[in-house]
């Protein structure tokens, strides 16, 4: 279909939307996305899941840097409904992130047309259900973003470029789930693990004798950090959310929730099937599946048991992410290299210090980051920030160090300015991993290490090639520290990606404002932008 006849069939509404979205040439690909509820059956028991055009998982995203992404969602669940895109940095453009801070839900029966561009990025990443715990139903899905062709990038092209979403699942639905949190206790151990959507040998991955395949593996689970590994299979880690990697090869690798990343695979063994096997990392009891690398040409079955991962062993993990590497050499989305800015020279202007912890809240458990467990508004942060709106929210309500008093509920904000270069440490008091996500941005991880953290771990920092990503975790009575410069403007989540911790308080919103406030800075409201709360009833701009 020509562009002209793609353009004819988008109601004028959608069309007076194109010229604040698409930016000079570059692409435009249009989506449209029916989510419903359907019949599923990831561990072999029939269970209610939320499909996208009828698939779970639902549609891969496949975009080149700079596309403009038109995403035209219809809401057929009997609740409001929201995706958000883990790791897309909606540069200037929180009003398209997809959580309950930044948009007001699609109503049942309703519809929203996200209109984004990926720009300035490659790389690997997933969108999710971002309201509900709808996440434990499903309704996530791949997304992939690869280099403008005249680009270089660091490897020859695969054969084939294959996604992998992995992660935990619980045979209950997630309105079950949902009132086992509501009521304040904590999630039962999941049942199994799924591998895009499917158990145990649900999944087979055909590859050709002597051809080399990328493998995009996802962690979109709710609970567990993950291990793959490929039996008999050298896996050269390539990409990580975003920046080209010093190619390491592993033999197993550990993901942990809301990570991603790619590996090189070459079909270098004897022509056989071999095991792909994701099991879970640091749990008493190992919860393990297994997907099939096929040969083409293959004389039989996997032979011999899966190959074993790591359990519990934090030492060995912790050095495993420490080998990964910024490619200082490698080409990111714009010809220049990735390490031409030296994040590690820039002087930082602030630190924040951010602490999880469990405590129990008018007899209920909650999660919380300084002590402060988030509870939404009734009006989405960044409408009522538009909008001037008193009372939604209040600066400062999330404090920049760790109080380590009793725990207390608020709608938690922090502001912070636009151009800043902050520096962040994530410090886990607790038993279990912790993993920590922020939108809108890339960061660089400069340091993790057992113990606390003090100004003197400052000088284990690695300040030339540590790796830019989204997503950190946090180990056992640990700390992770990152560098962070605050080019975004907007209102942007930032939340712990154990699910049952986030939906009961381990989040907060940080608010980069520029008092130029100006289009140069940030987008102004989208003309179809839902409005809610507080705001029913307001206009956006006249159309």
């Amino acid at each position: 279909m020509g562009k002209s006849s793609l353009l004819a069939s988008f109601p004028p509404l959608l069309l007076l939307l194109l010229p604040y979205c698409v930016l000079g040439d570059d692409p435009y690909r249009f989506f449209t996305w029916n989510v419903t509820y359907g019949d599923i059956w990831p561990m072999g028991v029939k269970q209610q899941g939320i499909l996208i055009n009828g698939q779970f998982p639902g549609p891969q995203i496949e975009a080149v840097t700079n596309d403009n992404l038109i995403i035209n969602v219809f809401n057929s669940l009997p609740e409001p409904f929201l995706l958000s895109w883990n790791g897309v940095q909606q540069r200037r453009n929180s009003w398209q992130d997809g959580v309950y801070g930044t948009n007001c839900p699609i109503p049942p029966g309703g519809n929203f047309t996200y209109v984004m561009q990926v720009k300035d990025q490659i790389g690997s990443y997933f969108y999710f259900p971002s309201l509900a715990f709808h996440k434990a139903a499903g309704g996530f899905g791949g997304i992939r973003i690869l280099s403008r062709p005249l680009i270089p990038v660091p490897f020859p092209p695969p054969a084939a470029d294959y996604t992998l979403l992995i992660g935990d699942w619980y045979k209950a639905n997630h309105t079950d789930l949902r009132y086992i949190l509501d009521s304040g206790k904590d999630l039962p151990f999941p049942d199994g693990i799924m591998i895009n959507g499917r158990g145990q040998y649900g999944n087979t991955f055909t590859v050709e004798q002597g051809k080399t395949y990328r493998f995009r593996v996802s962690n979109v689970g709710l609970a567990t950090s993950l291990n793959v590994r490929i039996q008999g299979h050298a896996m050269m880690l390539v990409e990580v959310e975003g920046s080209h990697t010093l190619q390491n090869t592993y033999s197993s690798f550990d993901l942990h929730l809301g990570q991603s990343c790619s590996f090189l695979v070459t079909a270098d063994q004897p022509p056989m099937d071999y095991y792909i096997v994701v099991s879970s990392r640091f749990t008493s009891t190992v919860l393990s599946t297994t997907a099939v690398l096929h040969y083409s040409n293959s004389d039989g079955q996997p032979v011999g048991p899966p190959p074993g991962g790591p359990t519990i062993q934090i030492d060995w993990s912790l050095n495993q992410a420490r080998s990964i590497r910024w490619n200082l050499t490698a080409s990111g989305p714009r010809p220049n290299p990735q390490g031409s800015y030296h994040y590690g020279l820039v002087n930082t202007t602030r630190t924040i210090r951010l602490a999880n912890s469990a405590p129990v809240i008018n007899g209920k458990q909650r999660y919380a980051v300084n002590s402060v467990s988030f509870i939404p508004a009734d009006t989405p942060l960044k409408v009522a920030d538009f909008y001037n709106i008193p009372g939604v929210f209040s600066l400062g309500s999330m404090p920049d160090n760790p109080t380590y008093g009793a725990g207390y509920l608020q709608t938690s904000v922090m502001a912070a300015n636009f151009r800043d270069y902050v520096e962040i440490i994530f410090e886990n008091s607790e038993d279990t991993l912790q993993s920590w996500h922020i939108d809108g941005y890339s960061f660089w991880v400069v340091g993790m290490d057992g113990g606390q953290w003090t100004p003197a771990s400052r000088e284990g920092y690695n300040l030339r090639d540590a790796v830019a990503r989204c997503t950190v975790q946090v180990y056992p009575k640990s700390w992770s520290a990152i560098y962070m410069p605050l080019d975004n403007v907007g209102m942007w989540n930032i939340r712990s990606e154990n699910w049952a911790r986030s939906y009961l308080g381990q989040q907060f919103y940080l608010r980069v404002y520029s008092p130029a406030n100006s289009w140069r800075d940030e987008n102004p409201i989208p003309r179809n932008a839902l409005l809610c709360g507080r705001a029913s009833g307001r206009r956006t701009r006249p159309l």
